[in-house]
């Protein structure tokens, strides 16, 4: 079936000034295949189940957010540059936009996870957090301070051959340009625009986690979509718009 006819390869231009920007460096994807069913009632009102040759996904994602800045202003040291780990789904609303959906976005600074958790909506949560270089090797390492204190993830990956001509299925998993999440009692969307990811094939030879499951995903071993790594880019997100 392949993608989506609507389907939006290439990021389309935000409508207004972005809110905040920053740089995401250093992103494995780890992703696995759900049942839709089993997705569909952790999602937002007026959103459902993104979905490729009938299955939709859950992924696994750690990086480092770099830089950020809001409303144009000079990043801030310590508060903008910390290290991320996301628990993301996939989502689409009668609007035809194809976004994601975060069931959990673990965070090394407080203040960020408690100002993203009630002014945005997003559920961030505070962990302590560690990443590694050694070669081609990338580790990530995750321990949850607040709240479900002491869940914890582990992942290691060899970064391996540049993807020249991404696949459809890496395509969908990666061209998401914006989030549905609830605010305020309401879903809204929240446009995101960036250049398109520079993929590399990549090995997992460490995945040990409890975020997954503990968001409501029942899966079990290795991923079972092929893992990609990118360098990162930069990124802008738009206003909030109520669907």
């Amino acid at each position: 079936m392949g993608l989506p006819a609507d389907f939006l390869v290439q990021a389309p231009p935000l409508q207004g000034a972005a809110i905040f920007e920053h740089d995401w460096r250093d992103l494995a994807f780890l992703h696995w295949r759900m049942p839709p069913e089993v997705v569909a009632p952790l999602l937002p009102r007026g959103t459902r189940p993104d979905t490729f040759d009938g299955d939709t996904f859950v992924a696994l994602v750690p990086f480092e957010l770099r830089s950020a800045n809001f409303f144009g202003s000079p990043s801030v040291p310590y508060v903008g540059d910390f290290l991320e780990t996301n628990v993301r789904l996939y989502s689409v609303d009668d609007q035809g936009r194809h976004g994601v959906v975060f069931a959990s976005l673990e965070t090394s600074r407080l203040a960020i996870a408690l100002v993203a958790r009630t002014v945005v909506g997003l559920p961030y949560t505070w962990s302590r957090q560690t990443a590694s270089v050694s070669g081609s090797k990338r580790s990530w390492a995750t321990k949850r301070r607040w709240p479900d204190r002491g869940l914890r993830s582990e992942v290691s990956i060899e970064v391996g051959t540049a993807i020249d001509e991404p696949d459809d299925l890496a395509v969908f998993l990666t061209s998401r340009w914006g989030l549905h999440t609830e605010r305020f009692g309401r879903t809204v969307w929240m446009p995101n625009f960036h250049e398109s990811w520079e993929l590399h094939r990549a090995k997992v030879t460490v995945v040990r986690d409890q975020l997954v499951r503990a968001a409501g995903l029942p899966v079990t071993g290795l991923p079972d979509v092929p893992t990609m790594f990118s360098a990162g880019v930069h990124t802008s997100f738009g206003e909030p718009v109520p669907i």
